[in-house]
């Protein structure tokens, strides 16, 4: 298909890299493109960013079938354009589409489109130390008609924003709440896809965390409350003494390109790895034995993100005394070091714009 292209008559001002914060800012323009049962996805457009007309009826705003991912592009030194294994990402688009009924998207065409978007607006791009261009695809159910089933017609957007840190602290390490209640998802349940719906369940624990100061919520699976899953934004990761673990996916947690990224590095630089269930009195015995190194979380918003505290029911422990483990600075450095091209991509993960 042919890509039309509609260029924007009112370019925006862009931002200072220095003072950006997550999300606030957006670029000039757009891809858009539509599917119907007789058409399938049809005519893909790039369009000036702008707000989107849509009926009180829309699907999507009553059943929330919805689903999204989070990429980012990074300038290098030399001024190439690179993204990071972008192809898992729309692998696992589709993995979450079929678990909401949308129909699939060709990864190589959106690939194609995402690459001719980011370079449309590749000013926007910001250069300053740990920022980016955040790219978010979604798709969304647009039928104008009530009623609890798959929708008949779908809207595929991609748009762009120039990005700093996610979290306010930057890469220094955060406090993380464990919600002893709440749960975010199940097994069998939607969990393991990137689905809208999957977000709105976490924002009254989000809610209560932020209110005692807390930066994120890390999930206990929904039966026992007792084995850890991830973080709201970002999967987990633990060291104890030699071993660094990470929950095993088992159909509640998002299997994250970061997450799968870091399982790559650490199993290449010969360190003992364990994908397998995890308790949340495992974590705060290792910690009163002292065999708990580090903690940190993962994910393409904040990339490497330390956790320095840990706040169970009443208990309150520092993990690292509160500073950046060794481990986690290195994987940081590593990551962002291949994304920004300072270091050589021995792994082939980087594609240029």
């Amino acid at each position: 298909m042919e890509i039309r292209v509609q260029l924007t008559t009112t370019p925006k001002r862009k931002p200072e890299s220095t003072n950006l914060g997550f999300g606030r800012v957006f670029t000039d323009h757009m891809f858009m493109m539509d599917y119907t049962p007789e058409q399938g996805w049809h005519d893909p457009r790039i369009v000036p960013y702008g707000p989107l007309a849509l009926e009180p009826a829309t699907a999507v705003l009553h059943y929330a079938q919805a689903v999204f991912e989070g990429m980012k592009a990074f300038r290098a030194q030399d001024g190439r354009v690179l993204l990071f294994r972008p192809r898992l990402n729309l692998e696992r688009l589709n993995r979450s589409n079929a678990r909401m009924c949308i129909p699939p998207i060709d990864p190589e065409f959106v690939l194609q489109a995402l690459k001719q978007l980011v370079n449309l607006d590749r000013d926007w791009i910001p250069t300053a130390p740990g920022t980016a261009l955040y790219i978010r695809p979604f798709i969304f159910a647009a039928d104008p008609i009530l009623g609890v089933h798959p929708a008949r017609t779908y809207k595929f957007i991609i748009f762009l924003s120039p990005v700093g840190s996610y979290y306010a602290q930057g890469i220094n390490p955060v406090s993380i709440y464990v919600e002893p209640e709440y749960v975010r998802a199940v097994r069998g349940g939607t969990g393991e896809a990137k689905a809208a719906g999957n977000y709105a369940a976490g924002l009254k624990a989000q809610q209560a965390a932020n209110a005692e100061g807390h930066a994120q919520v890390l999930w206990l699976d929904a039966l026992e409350h007792r084995y850890v899953e991830e973080v709201g934004a970002m999967n987990v990761f633990f060291k104890f003494g030699d071993e660094v673990a990470t929950p095993a996916l088992s159909g509640s947690i998002l299997p994250g390109i970061v997450r799968r990224s870091v399982l790559d590095l650490l199993r290449s630089w010969g360190m003992e790895v364990s994908e397998r269930r995890i308790t949340i009195e495992e974590v705060y015995e290792a910690h009163s034995s002292g065999t708990l190194k580090e903690a940190f979380g993962t994910g393409t918003a904040a990339v490497i993100s330390p956790i320095g505290r840990l706040a169970w029911r009443d208990q309150v422990i520092q993990v690292n005394e509160g500073r950046i483990g060794e481990l986690a600075q290195k994987l940081y450095d590593t990551l962002t070091g291949i994304q920004t091209g300072r270091l050589p991509d021995e792994l082939g993960w980087t594609e240029e714009v």
